[in-house]
Protein backbone atom coordinates (compact mmCIF):
# COMPACT_ATOMS: atom_id res chain seq x y z
CA UNK A 1 0.00 0.00 0.00
CA UNK A 2 1.30 3.76 -1.33
CA UNK A 3 2.26 5.98 1.40
CA UNK A 4 0.68 8.60 -0.77
CA UNK A 5 -2.08 9.37 -2.70
CA UNK A 6 -2.92 12.22 -5.20
CA UNK A 7 -6.19 14.62 -4.85
CA UNK A 8 -7.83 16.69 -6.69
CA UNK A 9 -7.60 20.75 -4.89
CA UNK A 10 -8.48 23.90 -5.76
CA UNK A 11 -5.35 25.99 -4.43
CA UNK A 12 -6.37 29.35 -4.04
CA UNK A 13 -3.64 32.51 -3.57
CA UNK A 14 -4.15 36.05 -3.62
CA UNK A 15 -3.33 36.39 -7.84
CA UNK A 16 -4.93 33.05 -8.66
CA UNK A 17 -7.06 29.82 -8.43
CA UNK A 18 -6.46 27.02 -10.01
CA UNK A 19 -6.99 22.94 -10.11
CA UNK A 20 -3.91 20.78 -9.23
CA UNK A 21 -3.51 17.46 -8.06
CA UNK A 22 -2.60 17.39 -4.16
CA UNK A 23 -0.18 14.43 -2.12
CA UNK A 24 -1.87 13.55 1.07
CA UNK A 25 -0.30 11.08 3.21
CA UNK A 26 -1.81 8.45 3.46
CA UNK A 27 -3.98 7.06 7.09
CA UNK A 28 -4.68 3.83 7.11
CA UNK A 29 -6.01 1.09 10.11
CA UNK A 30 -3.50 -1.05 11.53
CA UNK A 31 -4.32 -4.43 13.60
CA UNK A 32 -1.57 -5.68 15.39
CA UNK A 33 -2.62 -9.33 15.98
CA UNK A 34 -0.34 -12.07 18.48
CA UNK A 35 0.20 -15.49 17.64
CA UNK A 36 1.49 -18.01 20.04
CA UNK A 37 1.60 -21.69 22.08
CA UNK A 38 2.36 -24.98 21.00
CA UNK A 39 2.07 -25.68 17.25
CA UNK A 40 -0.90 -27.88 16.92
CA UNK A 41 -2.73 -25.40 19.73
CA UNK A 42 -2.11 -21.80 18.19
CA UNK A 43 -4.00 -18.90 19.58
CA UNK A 44 -4.28 -15.49 17.78
CA UNK A 45 -4.96 -12.51 19.88
CA UNK A 46 -5.68 -8.70 18.67
CA UNK A 47 -4.30 -6.14 21.12
CA UNK A 48 -4.27 -3.05 19.02
CA UNK A 49 -5.22 -1.11 16.15
CA UNK A 50 -3.54 1.65 14.79
CA UNK A 51 -4.02 4.85 12.55
CA UNK A 52 -0.64 4.64 10.56
CA UNK A 53 1.05 5.32 7.31
CA UNK A 54 1.52 2.26 5.73
CA UNK A 55 5.27 1.66 4.78
CA UNK A 56 7.17 0.08 7.53
CA UNK A 57 4.55 -2.16 9.21
CA UNK A 58 6.90 -5.07 10.69
CA UNK A 59 8.68 -2.72 12.30
CA UNK A 60 6.11 -1.01 13.42
CA UNK A 61 4.22 -3.89 15.39
CA UNK A 62 7.99 -5.35 16.57
CA UNK A 63 8.26 -1.32 18.14
CA UNK A 64 4.91 -0.94 19.71
CA UNK A 65 5.35 -4.77 21.06
CA UNK A 66 8.81 -3.90 22.93
CA UNK A 67 7.89 0.04 23.92
CA UNK A 68 4.36 -1.84 25.40
CA UNK A 69 6.84 -4.38 27.59
CA UNK A 70 5.16 -6.94 25.41
CA UNK A 71 8.67 -8.62 23.92
CA UNK A 72 11.77 -8.20 25.72
CA UNK A 73 14.46 -9.69 22.22
CA UNK A 74 13.35 -10.01 18.68
CA UNK A 75 14.74 -13.86 19.16
CA UNK A 76 10.99 -13.94 20.77
CA UNK A 77 8.86 -13.26 17.49
CA UNK A 78 9.50 -16.08 14.93
CA UNK A 79 7.99 -13.60 11.89
CA UNK A 80 5.86 -10.75 11.27
CA UNK A 81 3.09 -11.86 8.00
CA UNK A 82 1.38 -8.77 6.90
CA UNK A 83 -2.42 -9.84 5.76
CA UNK A 84 -5.33 -7.47 4.21
CA UNK A 85 -8.93 -7.47 5.81
CA UNK A 86 -11.79 -5.93 4.29
CA UNK A 87 -11.42 -3.37 7.00
CA UNK A 88 -7.61 -2.76 6.70
CA UNK A 89 -3.91 -4.29 7.17
CA UNK A 90 -3.21 -6.52 9.60
CA UNK A 91 0.36 -7.62 11.17
CA UNK A 92 0.51 -11.11 12.94
CA UNK A 93 3.47 -11.37 15.38
CA UNK A 94 4.35 -15.08 15.31
CA UNK A 95 5.85 -15.91 18.60
CA UNK A 96 8.35 -19.06 19.34
CA UNK A 97 6.78 -22.06 20.47
CA UNK A 98 7.86 -21.84 23.66
CA UNK A 99 7.28 -18.17 24.22
CA UNK A 100 3.85 -16.66 25.84
CA UNK A 101 3.69 -13.02 25.71
CA UNK A 102 2.61 -11.35 28.91
CA UNK A 103 -0.11 -9.11 27.88
CA UNK A 104 -1.37 -7.94 31.85
CA UNK A 105 0.25 -4.71 31.68
CA UNK A 106 -1.72 -3.78 27.87
CA UNK A 107 -4.82 -2.85 28.97
CA UNK A 108 -6.13 -0.74 26.05
CA UNK A 109 -9.02 -0.02 24.48
CA UNK A 110 -9.34 -1.53 21.03
CA UNK A 111 -8.90 1.88 18.98
CA UNK A 112 -5.97 4.22 19.15
CA UNK A 113 -5.84 6.96 17.45
CA UNK A 114 -2.98 7.87 15.13
CA UNK A 115 -2.40 11.32 17.19
CA UNK A 116 -2.23 9.92 20.78
CA UNK A 117 -1.06 6.45 21.77
CA UNK A 118 -1.98 7.04 25.14
CA UNK A 119 -5.40 7.46 24.72
CA UNK A 120 -6.70 4.01 24.99
CA UNK A 121 -4.92 3.71 28.35
CA UNK A 122 -6.95 2.32 31.25
CA UNK A 123 -5.09 3.67 33.75
CA UNK A 124 -1.30 5.66 33.85
CA UNK A 125 0.14 2.42 35.62
CA UNK A 126 0.22 0.55 32.18
CA UNK A 127 2.37 2.86 30.92
CA UNK A 128 4.61 2.61 33.65
CA UNK A 129 6.47 -0.61 32.02
CA UNK A 130 9.97 -0.85 33.29
CA UNK A 131 12.83 -1.11 30.71
CA UNK A 132 15.13 -4.05 30.79
CA UNK A 133 18.05 -1.89 30.19
CA UNK A 134 19.60 -0.57 33.29
CA UNK A 135 22.21 2.28 31.90
CA UNK A 136 25.39 3.75 34.15
CA UNK A 137 26.78 7.06 33.07
CA UNK A 138 28.71 6.71 30.10
CA UNK A 139 30.42 9.90 28.92
CA UNK A 140 28.11 10.08 25.80
CA UNK A 141 27.88 13.97 25.33
CA UNK A 142 26.75 15.98 21.89
CA UNK A 143 28.41 19.05 21.04
CA UNK A 144 26.28 22.34 19.98
CA UNK A 145 27.23 23.00 17.13
CA UNK A 146 26.87 18.82 15.81
CA UNK A 147 22.72 19.52 17.50
CA UNK A 148 22.57 22.73 15.35
CA UNK A 149 23.01 20.35 12.19
CA UNK A 150 20.18 17.46 13.06
CA UNK A 151 17.26 19.57 12.07
CA UNK A 152 18.37 20.37 8.51
CA UNK A 153 19.33 16.87 7.93
CA UNK A 154 16.17 15.29 9.34
CA UNK A 155 13.99 17.50 6.89
CA UNK A 156 16.49 16.32 3.69
CA UNK A 157 15.68 12.55 4.93
CA UNK A 158 11.67 13.38 4.98
CA UNK A 159 10.74 11.91 1.31
CA UNK A 160 6.75 11.79 2.06
CA UNK A 161 6.93 15.15 4.35
CA UNK A 162 8.89 16.72 1.44
CA UNK A 163 5.49 15.57 -0.83
CA UNK A 164 2.99 15.75 1.82
CA UNK A 165 3.40 18.59 4.35
CA UNK A 166 1.86 16.11 6.55
CA UNK A 167 4.07 13.45 8.56
CA UNK A 168 5.67 13.12 11.56
CA UNK A 169 9.37 11.57 11.74
CA UNK A 170 11.70 10.21 14.71
CA UNK A 171 15.16 9.57 13.64
CA UNK A 172 18.58 8.38 15.27
CA UNK A 173 22.29 10.21 15.23
CA UNK A 174 25.33 8.97 15.98
CA UNK A 175 27.48 11.59 18.35
CA UNK A 176 29.14 13.07 15.37
CA UNK A 177 25.44 14.23 13.82
CA UNK A 178 25.80 10.89 11.30
CA UNK A 179 22.05 9.93 10.40
CA UNK A 180 21.72 6.40 10.91
CA UNK A 181 18.05 5.77 10.17
CA UNK A 182 14.55 7.67 9.95
CA UNK A 183 11.18 6.66 10.27
CA UNK A 184 7.71 8.86 8.81
CA UNK A 185 3.84 8.50 9.87
CA UNK A 186 0.97 10.39 10.39
CA UNK A 187 1.26 9.43 14.11
CA UNK A 188 4.05 10.53 15.89
CA UNK A 189 4.15 7.23 18.42
CA UNK A 190 3.63 5.45 15.17
CA UNK A 191 6.70 6.80 13.46
CA UNK A 192 9.33 6.01 16.62
CA UNK A 193 7.68 2.74 17.48
CA UNK A 194 8.82 2.15 13.55
CA UNK A 195 12.20 3.29 14.06
CA UNK A 196 12.62 1.37 17.28
CA UNK A 197 11.30 -1.53 15.99
CA UNK A 198 14.01 -1.03 13.40
CA UNK A 199 17.01 -1.66 15.93
CA UNK A 200 15.57 -4.13 17.51
CA UNK A 201 15.23 -6.13 14.44
CA UNK A 202 19.21 -5.06 13.75
CA UNK A 203 19.95 -6.33 17.57
CA UNK A 204 20.92 -3.06 18.29
CA UNK A 205 19.78 -1.93 21.49
CA UNK A 206 20.40 -0.60 23.19
CA UNK A 207 20.50 3.41 22.70
CA UNK A 208 22.80 5.16 24.76
CA UNK A 209 25.40 6.31 22.55
CA UNK A 210 22.81 7.99 20.16
CA UNK A 211 20.20 10.98 20.15
CA UNK A 212 16.58 10.85 19.25
CA UNK A 213 15.16 13.61 17.35
CA UNK A 214 11.36 13.81 17.23
CA UNK A 215 10.56 16.08 14.34
CA UNK A 216 7.13 17.70 16.55
CA UNK A 217 6.38 17.89 20.38
CA UNK A 218 7.76 15.44 22.87
CA UNK A 219 4.50 13.62 24.91
CA UNK A 220 5.55 11.47 27.96
CA UNK A 221 4.35 8.41 25.69
CA UNK A 222 7.51 9.06 23.33
CA UNK A 223 9.71 9.83 26.70
CA UNK A 224 8.46 6.52 27.80
CA UNK A 225 9.40 4.30 24.16
CA UNK A 226 12.71 6.40 23.97
CA UNK A 227 13.22 5.24 27.95
CA UNK A 228 12.63 1.68 27.08
CA UNK A 229 14.93 1.74 24.23
CA UNK A 230 17.86 2.75 26.36
CA UNK A 231 18.00 6.48 24.79
CA UNK A 232 19.70 8.89 27.36
CA UNK A 233 19.54 11.99 24.53
CA UNK A 234 16.33 13.33 22.61
CA UNK A 235 15.88 16.56 21.15
CA UNK A 236 12.72 17.59 19.03
CA UNK A 237 11.92 20.43 17.14
CA UNK A 238 8.70 21.30 19.33
CA UNK A 239 8.04 22.02 23.26
CA UNK A 240 8.38 19.15 25.36
CA UNK A 241 5.28 18.41 28.15
CA UNK A 242 5.22 19.17 31.85
CA UNK A 243 5.25 15.07 31.92
CA UNK A 244 7.92 14.39 29.71
CA UNK A 245 10.28 17.10 31.45
CA UNK A 246 9.52 15.00 34.77
CA UNK A 247 10.46 11.63 33.41
CA UNK A 248 13.48 12.84 31.74
CA UNK A 249 14.58 14.44 35.17
CA UNK A 250 13.51 11.29 36.96
CA UNK A 251 15.95 8.86 34.62
CA UNK A 252 18.63 11.28 33.87
CA UNK A 253 17.84 12.14 30.01
CA UNK A 254 18.97 14.46 27.95
CA UNK A 255 16.02 16.38 26.88
CA UNK A 256 16.16 19.33 24.25
CA UNK A 257 13.41 21.51 23.12
CA UNK A 258 12.74 23.85 20.37
CA UNK A 259 15.95 22.30 18.20
CA UNK A 260 15.57 24.57 14.91
CA UNK A 261 17.44 27.83 13.68
CA UNK A 262 20.33 27.36 15.90
CA UNK A 263 18.87 27.59 19.22
CA UNK A 264 17.49 25.08 21.27
CA UNK A 265 16.29 24.87 25.19
CA UNK A 266 17.44 21.92 27.32
CA UNK A 267 14.78 21.02 30.32
CA UNK A 268 17.31 18.08 31.61
CA UNK A 269 20.69 16.84 31.65
CA UNK A 270 22.19 19.78 30.51
CA UNK A 271 26.21 17.75 31.27
CA UNK A 272 25.84 15.62 27.98
CA UNK A 273 25.67 19.12 25.87
CA UNK A 274 29.00 20.40 24.97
Amino acid sequence: MAATVQFPVRKITPTEQSEIQDMLAVEEPLEIRLAYGPEKARVEKAVSITMRTPGNDEELALGFLFTEGIIKEKNAVRQVRLTDSVNGNIAIVDFQNDVTPTLDTLDRHFYTSSSCGVCGKASLDSIKTKSIFRLEPNGFTISESTLYTLSGLLRQNQGVFELTGGLHASAIFDANGNLIQVREDVGRHNALDKLLGYFLSENNLPLNNHILLLSGRVSFELMQKAYMAGVTMVAAIGAPSSLAVRMAEEFDITLIGFLRDKRFTIYSGKQRIL
